[in-house]
């Protein structure tokens, strides 16, 4: 079982980046929780979202102490990064945050992901650079899984569906220099 909590602003793509996860999960036959959390605005609110990704039947979709954190910006990631359980990882958004996260019992990836998305094509693909990171980190779900489901979400729109395979691709080869 692998609990994920990933965060960040409106706009990041923090909740789509959690429904793509889940989605995998349950497209490999995983069980998978899903739960959002945001604030009021369409735009520049808090956001989160926990998702549970596991072999067996999960229990509670809460996830309190995540085995892994995404932080899209440096509110989440001060916020969050206290509670990730000893051993977990962390992702920090590095073009937008600092990593210092005051703990030596995690892993801390500093993570570019808006400079990788920018090069990618479009910044607003920063969030599938962080779950190509996480998918190389961890293999909750395989890549083919995250394509597909980027496929459905995009037919019809080539140029988006480029740009988000290919920032996901850069995000899994930015950790793979850092291992």
């Amino acid at each position: 079982m692998v609990r994920i909590l990933l965060a960040g602003q409106g706009g990041q793509g923090v909740l789509s980046a959690g429904q793509f996860l889940a989605n995998s999960g349950l497209h490999e036959g995983k069980e998978v929780s899903y739960l959002p959390a945001y604030g009021p605005e369409m735009r520049g609110g808090t956001a989160n979202c926990a998702v549970i990704i596991s072999e067996e039947e999960i229990a509670s979709p809460l996830c309190t102490t995540p085995d892994v954190l995404i932080a899209l910006n440096s509110p989440s990631f001060h916020r969050f990064a206290p509670a990730v359980k000893s051993g977990g990882i962390i992702l920090v958004n590095g073009s937008i945050s600092d990593s210092f996260a005051g703990r030596d019992d995690v892993s801390v990836y500093d993570i570019p992901a808006n400079d990788i998305a920018i090069e990618a094509g479009d910044v607003r693909a920063a969030n599938m650079v962080m779950t190509g990171a996480l998918c190389a980190l961890t293999h909750v779900v395989q890549d083919k899984s995250i394509v597909s489901c980027l496929q459905q979400r995009f037919v019809g729109k080539p140029q988006v569906l480029a740009v988000n395979e290919r920032a996901f691709r850069m995000g899994a080869e930015a950790v793979a220099e850092k291992k």
